[in-house]
């Protein structure tokens, strides 16, 4: 299955219960932002217990965690949310929109066009990660896929991923408490795309969601 399927149940539970958060700054700065975060989590924990399992016939409102893994997997195991994980970004366009190849899990080739890289500051250092959209699709939604210092032990060993509203104003505020796993990571008829080489970060992103079942 592909990755656009990802987009469902979790947008919807975004939408939702984060009116006040959307993609360009301000970033949080009250307790109520870890209130609209956590119900954030509690809706989608709901969305994949109680929607059924996902078929061709049922997406995109179903669940991608199977129904005999759901008492192991449920709910979701995240870190503490934490207002320092969410920065103000900008977005420096791409001249060219060159494509990439992203591996995925199922082995196969994934092309995407790199829209631009998100340039932001964390613990003082300045880090970009690179914001793409499917080769051919329009660009509703910059893919940012990404892995850290966190990847394979914390948190789960394909990668992480967040997405972003295209803004006007080309500021964003990059919330890694948004940070999810790709559904290949409850279900391995997912194919779900590695983040290349250039969306691997160096420290550790100990924000968003942790590896399924830890």
């Amino acid at each position: 299955m592909r990755r656009r399927i990802i987009r469902g149940v979790v947008a919807t539970a975004l939408a939702a219960t984060l009116p006040a958060c959307a993609s360009g700054p301000p970033g949080p700065d009250d307790a109520g932002y870890v209130s609209e975060i956590a119900d954030g989590r509690a809706y989608k924990d709901r969305q994949f217990g109680d929607l059924p399992d996902c078929s061709p016939q049922t997406e995109p409102d179903c669940s991608p965690v199977p129904p005999d893994k759901r008492a192991a997997l449920l709910p979701l195991p995240y870190f503490p949310i934490d207002p320092v994980y969410s920065v103000p970004a900008s977005l420096r366009l791409a001249e060219t929109r060159p494509v990439l190849e992203m591996p995925t899990s199922t082995g196969t080739l994934r092309k995407y066009q790199q829209v631009g890289a998100i340039e932001f500051v964390f613990e003082g250092q300045p880090m970009t990660l690179g914001a793409f959209v499917e080769n051919g699709q329009p660009v509703r939604t910059l893919f940012v896929p990404f892995a850290d210092a966190t990847t394979g032990t914390e948190t789960y060993s394909a990668g992480r991923y967040l997405d972003l509203h295209p803004t006007t104003s080309g500021l964003y505020t990059l919330d890694f408490n948004k940070a999810y796993n790709p559904y290949c990571a409850y279900n391995s008829r997912y194919e779900c795309p590695f983040p290349p080489s250039s969306n691997r970060l160096k420290v550790p992103i100990r924000a968003g969601e942790k590896a399924p079942g830890a």
